[in-house]
């Protein structure tokens, strides 16, 4: 076995190493504590906190998988109910699997008719967000009986009944938001269609999505699915460590997305090419962008995680020009001030050096506006997409063997002992 070695005051500690199947070999540290020691990782920039095999990312090469598929193959011959099945079981589904799946999350698309009364606690002004995290909650309180995590048939039926009502609890939180009508799902319809319909269709006005567009939308969702041990996978795992209610874990998740520096993204791409109003500004925006004492960024435009060019951004700009020829927007500003943008960072020798390219983010947002989709809605449909994901991850750590508690030490920088004076005394 493989090990390293780490030598503190003269004692020797050898740690084992481990080899994934793809990735950095990764330094086994939990006999360090047994020795009286702990690592110091703040924002876990180089901490494994779990082994899992559903998604893989490597930065350097702009790449991104699916239980081994590559995400620009997925995006181009699948879609996301099919890419949700293959983040649980690890394998595409044949025909007749993939139609059953698609016709269990359908027949479980409907809300429990009381939680209409939950909606009507909120402010019509309440955030869609901050609805969805209390909806989702709450639905613990409707099925008791999903928080037999141990059960894996209980757990099965959780992960459809979250998967199949998300959209239900997103597009009806806008709805109240808009003083409309809910309007119920429709069984007849796919996955992202049905939610398009739930959100622009009235009681006197039917809706029915054009295919181009419920297809870029599917394709918002199917690229958003997974992305490994982000902040809010890592929410759900670590609300899961303890065998907590998966609705309760799901809106643990959804809480910890709705950060603007995590989900709000998309959205807050948006909002600055509002703030810049035209192509002919943009040149002032990329100039303050690179003065380091102005502190001003471009929104959109690097990430976390890849070094490289976010593989999700390609597919995002096509289903961009995709929507707005089907609705006829090719001189819509704001998609022209984003292709100059892009344009400027994929040419521009500051960008190209710090390696800013368009995120994925960069162009959703343009789309989610085509689409009709206001911006307080796009942290939501984020939520919506990933609780595939979150799903799988949860139902992943909780089937594994040895499963322990989350449980993160400290550097403890407080007052070290002192003696309790009474308060006659003080």
């Amino acid at each position: 076995m493989t090990t390293a070695t780490l030598q503190i005051d003269g004692q020797r500690i050898e740690l084992p190493l481990m080899k994934g199947s793809l990735g950095p070999d990764v330094i086994d540290t939990r006999t360090l504590g047994s020795q009286g020691h702990f690592t110091y990782d703040p924002g876990f920039l180089s901490t494994a906190s779990c082994s899992s095999s559903i998604t893989y990312i490597d930065g350097d090469q702009g790449l991104l998988y699916y239980r081994g598929y590559p995400i620009e193959q997925l995006a181009e011959g699948s879609d996301f109910l099919e890419a949700a099945y293959l983040l649980w079981h690890g394998e595409l589904p044949d025909a007749e699997e993939k139609t059953t799946f698609d016709t269990l999350v359908s027949k479980h698309s409907m809300l429990h008719d009381q939680m209409l009364s939950l909606y009507k606690g909120f402010r019509r002004d309440a955030h869609p967000m901050a609805v969805m995290v209390s909806i989702i909650g709450a639905m613990a309180a409707f099925y008791p009986e999903s928080s037999d995590v141990a059960d894996p048939r209980q757990r099965e039926i959780s992960m459809f009944r979250l998967l199949a009502k998300v959209p239900t609890v997103a597009a009806w939180s806008y709805k109240y938001n808009k003083g409309e009508p809910f309007i119920y799902p429709r069984n007849d319809l796919g996955y992202a269609a049905n939610f398009l319909h739930m959100l622009h269709a009235t009681p006197c006005e039917s809706h029915e999505p054009s295919p181009v567009l419920a297809k870029a939308l599917d394709r918002i969702f199917l690229l958003h699915a997974d992305h490994e041990q982000n902040a809010s996978t890592s929410t759900v795992r670590m609300a899961g460590s303890s065998y907590a209610n998966p609705f309760a874990c799901i809106a643990a998740g959804t809480a910890c997305l709705w950060g603007p520096l995590h989900g709000g993204a998309n959205e807050a791409v948006l909002t600055m090419l509002a703030e810049i109003g035209d192509v002919s500004r943009i040149g002032d925006f990329v100039n303050r962008a690179k003065d380091k004492t102005s502190g001003f960024r471009l929104m959109g435009f690097g990430h976390r995680v890849y070094k490289n060019m976010d593989p999700r951004a390609a597919i995002m700009r096509q289903a961009c020009y995709e929507v707005l020829d089907e609705l006829g927007l090719h001189d819509d500003p704001v998609f022209k001030m984003a292709l100059k943008l892009e344009q400027i960072a994929l040419e521009d020798e500051y960008f190209i050096k710090k390696k800013l390219y368009p995120n994925v983010d960069f162009y959703s947002g343009i789309v989610l506006r085509a689409l009709g989709i206001p911006t307080s809605m796009f942290t939501a449909i984020f939520a919506l997409a990933r609780t595939a994901g979150w799903i799988a991850q949860w139902n992943e750590m909780v089937a594994s063997p040895g499963h322990k508690i989350a449980r993160p030490r400290q550097l403890y920088t407080g007052l070290q002992r002192r003696e309790f004076v009474p308060l006659s005394e003080r």
